[in-house]
């Protein structure tokens, strides 16, 4: 978990950059219950195996498989950790969504989770999955990048 420079937490899926080329990305927002945001704000929340799901009767979209752990001191009035979570876009956004999930081999998957001007906000990208040899490619060149790094380090 990363922080920003306003100390409000940015949840991101780091698995997301591995399985998948990310084609085109949405700035959305997300309906929360208040014990989700306070938990949000501390960190409890994980969006690795969570996707987008388009409702198409009703033009919506939802998030599914987030996991937003229980607020401590909430008592009673507190949410169920993976209820689906409605998400706010544009109409527009929505049916270029739907045009690409009709597509073969293309999902709608959330990158990050993070705070803009007291809202949650969620980034939720337009992504096709990668084969086996393009995560070696991936591979082969975060290592000949940290390589080249060391080489320099050494070299100064």
């Amino acid at each position: 978990m990363a922080k920003k420079e306003d100390n409000t937490p940015v949840i991101t899926n780091r698995k997301a950059n591995h399985l998948y080329f990310v084609e085109e990305r949405f700035e959305v927002g997300i309906m929360l219950i208040g014990s989700e945001v306070k938990s949000i704000r501390d960190g409890k929340c994980t969006i690795t195996e969570a996707w987008v799901d388009l409702d198409d009767t009703k033009n919506e979209l939802w998030l599914v498989g987030a996991h937003i752990d229980e607020y401590l001191f909430a008592n009673r009035y507190n949410h169920f950790p993976a209820r689906k979570r409605k998400l706010l876009a544009h109409v527009t956004e929505i049916r270029k969504m739907r045009k690409a999930k009709e597509l073969k081999g293309y999902t709608i998957v959330p990158l990050k989770l993070y705070f803009k001007n007291r809202y949650a906000k969620l980034e939720i990208g337009i992504c096709r999955g990668k084969d086996q040899r393009d995560k070696r490619q991936d591979i082969l060149q975060r290592d000949a990048k940290m390589e080249m790094a060391r080489v320099a380090k050494a070299h100064r």
